[in-house]
């Protein structure tokens, strides 16, 4: 999103006004748009393209039908807005520092290798990889993808275990070395067998970039690994890829996109030859995602027991993609939950959400850490406070294990749904413990609860 000229910041009137504080503070966001148009001339549909938001959901959050939770939306509209960060309880801003305090060296400095780093010092440098690998003798075989497969498959086991984040070096390393592979004449398998690892490892970067909440640089990818798959046909794998940017488009907030990125997946997914029953019950609870997010419990019924059905038609000698195998029946179970969670139909989600929680792999971090959050917010929900929070205390181990920005925004907005019970002790047990565990997560002192509504709904 293209940043607003400093010129277009908000009255200084308007931002020391104590109605403006107080609805920043509980983050009402109705409250703050209709002060911007009313204090600072800037119209609804301005304010959606400031904050890459659709018009018709300015609307709607102004007539009060719809809340804004989700970090990523509270960030682009600190930044669009020009509403400094602290005012909304983020952290500094970029664009709040003065240009004239960011001095930029004209060349980036050298580092001098200091002599207790031999080993570092004895590496060639990036230029001189390329070299050697233009004379290395590059003789591909059957095995070779299988080898590359296999790593492939790691990749993803250690992506569930630690998080993408370091992880991604080695990823896109191993990206291009396949792209350069696919620039020399090979046999149609071969060359077919490489244009697939290189559209997953183009999916597994921009999910890694995804789960970091780099999401221009997840499209950028997601968009290369659907045209390494189109151009060898792989239909199935183009609606993975589609479904995995329609899931984007629903942490960005863009419910309309979310929906017509799945149907277009499962378009592809319906003329490829072959789509197995696993495929399209993964589809169609993503189509739940969409339509769940849009607030349409009917489509979002109607998908959820399609999904269901497709799940029912599953034998163990389907051909089903690697990539789909993590869809089982928990996962099925769990986003069941999910998908109704994202309705406020607490009273279903939770016995589902608990259910594919007492079966996830203990090595399954970022799973287990979701998981547990989703359901210690329908607890929440339903009034259980001491029973989310021990819940939510249960899922602060496995989400410091494993580095994920989705991981923490989901953290934090559960922290900020126990604003009102910021008193009881259940609240105040489990911020002690987060403070333990992840205190990067916790800033400054606890707020008073006064003033503040426990925000409704939630998101994946």
């Amino acid at each position: 999103m293209p940043e607003p000229s400093r010129s277009k910041e908000l009255p200084v009137s308007l931002l020391t006004d104590p109605v403006m504080i107080e609805a920043c503070q509980v983050r009402d966001f109705g409250r703050i748009f209709q002060l911007v148009k009313a204090r600072a001339g800037i119209y609804p549909s301005m304010i959606a393209r400031r904050c890459d938001l659709t018009p018709s959901r300015v609307g709607e959050v102004i007539a009060g039908r719809r809340q804004l939770l989700h970090m990523d939306v509270v960030e682009r509209i600190s930044d669009g807005l020009r509403i400094p960060g602290h005012m909304l309880g983020l952290a500094r801003r970029v664009w709040e520092t003065p240009p004239s305090l960011t001095v930029l060296p004209d060349e980036p400095a050298e580092v001098p290798t200091s002599a207790g780093e031999p080993l570092v010092a004895g590496l060639p440098g990036a230029d001189v990889d390329s070299i050697l690998a233009l004379a290395a003798e590059r003789d591909l075989s059957a095995s070779t993808l299988d080898a590359l497969r296999s790593s492939i498959a790691d990749y993803w086991r250690r992506d569930d275990e630690h998080g993408g984040e370091t992880l991604r070096p080695a990823v896109v390393g191993q990206l291009r070395y396949v792209v350069e592979l696919l620039k020399e004449q090979r046999p149609a398998p071969l060359r077919d067998g490489l244009h697939s690892i290189a559209a997953e490892l183009a999916r597994l970067t921009g999910w890694t970039y995804f789960d970091a909440r780099q999401y221009n640089q997840a499209r950028a990818y997601f968009t290369e690994s659907l045209g390494l798959a189109k151009a060898i046909d792989d239909r199935q794998f183009m609606a993975n890829v589609l479904a995995c940017m329609s899931l984007q488009a629903t942490y960005q907030d863009k419910p309309g996109d979310a929906l017509a990125l799945v149907t277009a997946a499962q378009d592809q997914a319906r003329t490829a030859a072959g789509t197995t029953p696993r495929v399209l019950a993964m589809l169609a609870m993503r189509e739940a995602f969409a339509h769940a997010t849009l607030g349409s419990p009917g489509a979002t019924h109607t998908a959820i027991s399609e999904a269901h059905t497709q799940f029912g038609r599953i034998s163990s000698g389907d051909p089903d993609p690697a990539w789909v195998a993590y869809f089982d029946e928990p996962k099925l179970i769990v986003d069941t939950g999910i998908a109704h969670g994202r309705l406020g139909e607490a009273a279903l989600a939770e016995p589902l959400i608990a259910n594919a929680l007492s079966r996830e792999h203990a090595s399954n971090h970022r799973g287990r850490a979701f998981h547990a959050f989703w359901l210690a917010r329908t607890q929440l929900q339903r009034g259980k406070l001491d029973q989310a929070c021990h819940t939510a205390m249960d899922a602060l181990a496995p989400a410091a294990a494993v580095s994920s920005q989705r991981v923490a925004g989901h953290l934090r907005e559960f922290y900020e749904q126990l604003e009102p019970f910021r008193r009881e002790p259940a609240a105040v047990a489990f911020e002690s413990r987060l403070r333990e565990a992840l205190p990067r997560q916790v800033s400054g002192s606890p707020r008073s609860s006064a003033g503040r509504a426990a925000p409704q709904g939630s998101r994946c």
